[in-house]
């Protein structure tokens, strides 16, 4: 059973840096369309960012050219570098995948079906 886990949260001040990672374990094949996203306190889940198979990339409005999102499938692990932080980048962050490829066929990148348990970042001003 594959599995999700995120490290690299923390509290950093204003205009700090963090890395997150996502190692995926258990079985990590038939992962597709990875992701990062997050929920600040009291407010919706939004993604932050994503890579695809081909190795495309999106990324929110708030977070681009700040954030990037890669992935090193020598050891199956998703990072998201962040720079710049912003106060408003607090929330706990969770990394997604797309599983299976029935789901994938069905769904494309439109519905991740395979969740860590999310890390927490905190900016302070």
């Amino acid at each position: 059973q594959a599995q999700l886990v995120e490290s690299g949260g923390g509290s950093v001040q204003a205009g700090g840096s963090l890395r997150l990672s996502c190692a995926a374990s258990g079985d990590p094949y038939g992962l597709y369309c990875m992701a990062w996203f997050r929920q600040p306190p009291g407010k919706e889940r939004e993604e932050v960012a994503a890579i695809e198979s081909d190795d495309s990339k999106t990324y929110a409005d708030s977070v681009k050219g700040r954030f990037t999102i890669s992935q090193d499938n020598t050891d199956n692990t998703l990072y998201l570098q962040m720079n710049s932080l912003k106060p408003e980048d607090t929330a706990m962050y969770y990394c997604a995948a797309v599983r299976g490829v029935s789901h994938y066929s069905t769904y494309g990148c439109s519905d991740y079906n395979l969740w860590g348990q999310g890390t927490q970042v905190t900016v302070s001003s």
